[in-house]
């Protein structure tokens, strides 16, 4: 171990897990009184640049803002045509590293504060305050999208317990996507 160590090839390292923010520690599986069984998902966060700000948010303009959506298929951003968000939720504004902001819900931001994306590991205040309904309409940029700008458009279904409560949209993957955007 201590040539292996040496040179390299051992050290001590992050891995995904079950963490407990209560406690300050990885929560292993039968440490847990609930959800024994359950592992770590992972998401990949998708970055669509806000181009058009909303009023209640304005004093961000000229900011490096992003809508984040988290997928499980990341291998699918080629096909983005919008993106979603629910209507009367509210989503916050959270200080990331590199001077970025990122739109999201609360538990997002949580998680991503537990995976030293933040300015400050473990810490996610939100700046300011977002409306769903304020986000509808307004041009992204969606990174790899054939498109120049997409537009934030209203899906109902969306759950604010699950990823970032935004979810990007590739209807010729997803027959999920597709019917929304033929219902709009």
């Amino acid at each position: 171990m201590n040539t292996l160590k040496e040179i390299g090839k051992c050290f001590y390292g992050k891995k995904y897990t079950i963490y407990s923010a209560l406690d300050g520690q990885p929560c292993a599986d039968h440490d847990r009184s609930s959800g024994e069984g359950v592992g770590a998902q992972e998401y990949v966060g998708i970055k669509l640049k806000l181009l058009e700000f909303p009023d209640s948010i304005k004093n961000f303009a000229g900011k490096n803002v992003y809508l984040v959506a988290a997928t499980l298929r990341p291998e699918t951003m080629y096909g983005q045509t919008n993106c979603y968000v629910l209507p009367g939720a509210e989503y916050g504004i959270y200080a990331m590293k590199n001077d970025e902001y990122f739109i999201m819900s609360e538990r997002g931001a949580k998680n991503f504060a537990y995976q030293e994306v933040t300015v400050e590991y473990g810490k996610y205040p939100s700046l300011a305050k977002v409306t769903g309904d304020s986000l509808l309409g307004k041009a992204l940029s969606a990174p790899l999208s054939h498109y120049e700008k997409v537009y934030a458009l209203p899906m109902t279904t969306i759950s604010m317990d699950k990823g970032t409560g935004i979810v990007t949209s590739v209807p010729s993957d997803s027959p999920d996507d597709w019917a929304a955007l033929r219902d709009l």
